[in-house]
């Protein structure tokens, strides 16, 4: 009996079967599959420079068939990032174009970075996000929420820790989202991860059970009708910006330039892309900038024991704390 592809498990072969009857393609779809999603995403991504290097299909939380686009800029592969579709999703559909559009301008931005899968926290953590199980899914076990499954990995180059998440979408947050695709929702569930991790609310482990997230409109001001996760200011943008820089381009990326304009970042700090700029302008000689990016310099990394220290703070800031009383059973859990 022929062994099953290495993409597909034995314990998956059912599994298999069932995406190539739906997509009507062979074993691995590349970019010359007759699947008409294939088509509109590549012309998409080409409008702003990026390849689809390959389609796979896979499944979403509720086996509903989706299709994995692994992207990259043109003529380089180095860097890739993956954008998963629901079969049948129209993304050209009214505003959802535009939206799209951005995104993938935004993707073409991130892929320029030396780590396009890594963010860092207010804290101090650096942490590569991936394995996201795209779309949002209707929770199966009677909530009335949304539901998406990833991991964050702290990304240190020294810890080999995670934290396998479960966001939940509340009902009512679902319905300011334009949709429950990714490129429409990837932005408010990272950032409400990083939150989580702000909070203290997410720990880094070795191994262990999902973590849950929770998204709800306690994020979204209805009144100025845009996504709050937390305040800043000049000052704390600055230091956000340094630990970014630091971490992203002089630790895991050998001093190369990072996008420190990403408008997933904005958001996370309430702020602008132009915050960020402005922000930026006072790194002095800590930064070597160019345009909207920026690369680490001697000075910044010289600085090493100050963002050890506040990654260090931030991560036993995720432990669960636990007092002497409790120990010994004398306080209340």
């Amino acid at each position: 009996m022929a062994a099953p592809s290495p993409r597909f498990p034995a314990h998956s072969r059912k599994i298999k079967a069932v995406l190539i009857s739906i997509y009507r393609i062979p074993h691995t779809m590349t970019v010359d599959s007759k699947n008409s999603l294939a088509p509109s995403l590549e012309a998409a991504a080409a409008k702003v420079g990026l390849t689809v290097v390959s389609v796979e299909p896979s499944l979403d939380l509720g086996g509903n068939p989706t299709a994995v686009f692994c992207l990259a800029l043109h003529g380089q592969a180095e860097h890739t990032l993956k954008l998963t579709l629901s079969k049948g999703f129209d993304l050209n559909a009214g505003p959802l174009a535009d939206q799209m559009d951005a995104y993938l301008v935004a993707a073409a931005k991130r892929l320029r970075n030396p780590r396009p899968d890594c963010v860092v926290t207010l804290g101090g953590l650096p942490v590569a996000l991936g394995g996201f199980q795209w779309p949002l899914h209707s929770a199966n076990s009677g909530s009335d929420a949304y539901i998406v499954h990833g991991e964050a990995t702290l990304a240190d180059g020294i810890h080999e820790l995670r934290a396998k998440i479960a966001t939940a979408v509340s009902q009512t947050f679902a319905g300011i989202i334009p949709a429950m695709e990714q490129p429409y929702a990837e932005s408010f569930v990272l950032n409400a991860l990083r939150k989580g991790i702000d909070l203290g609310q997410i720990e880094f482990i070795k191994s262990g059970t999902l973590q849950p997230v929770q998204l709800t409109t306690r994020y979204y001001s209805h009144w100025k009708k845009t996504f709050v996760f937390t305040d800043s200011t000049p000052e704390s943008r600055l230091n956000f910006l340094l630990s970014k820089v630091y971490w992203l381009s002089g630790v895991l990326g050998a001093s190369q330039p990072v996008w420190i304009a990403d408008p997933r970042d904005a958001q996370y700090l309430n702020a602008t892309p132009a915050d960020l700029l402005s922000a930026a302008s006072a790194a002095g000689s800590l930064f070597k900038l160019d345009g909207d990016f920026a690369a680490a310099t001697p000075e910044l990394l010289a600085r090493a024991p100050q963002f050890e220290a506040a990654r260090d703070a931030a991560l036993n800031f995720t432990k669960p704390q636990f007092s002497e009383s409790m120990r010994s059973g004398q306080a209340n859990m």
